[in-house]
């Protein structure tokens, strides 16, 4: 069970980053914006992770500050399903994130 957790983390990061980069490139607006939206979402989102998020991260975040990192990171995924429209997806995902996370912290992960 502590195994699939560890997948399901790694596929929510995947979904967040997904979300993100799918809002960008979907915009009603001219093409070329529409790339530099897609691509500018995913740059923010894979900077953001390899500072503060990953595992080797120059400036890995502890505590509270971690706490605050994730919730901006995978709130970002949420916010994207649900601009996009998909009501129920933004849902899903936040749940699957809230219940992932909780195991993770609960199997000190």
């Amino acid at each position: 069970m502590k195994t699939a957790n560890l997948g399901v983390l790694f596929a929510i990061e995947l979904i967040a980053l997904g979300a993100v980069g799918a809002y960008g490139f979907t915009r009603d607006v001219a093409t070329p914006l529409a790339w530099l939206l897609g691509l500018a979402g995913l740059a923010v989102m894979i900077t953001a992770w390899a500072l503060f998020g990953s595992q080797k991260a120059p400036h890995k975040t502890r505590g509270a500050t971690r706490v605050a990192f994730e919730l901006v990171w995978f709130g970002a995924g949420v916010a994207a399903l649900a601009l996009s429209g998909a009501y129920l997806w933004a849902i899903a995902f936040a749940a699957l994130c809230a219940v992932s996370k909780a195991l993770a912290v609960h199997w000190k992960q």
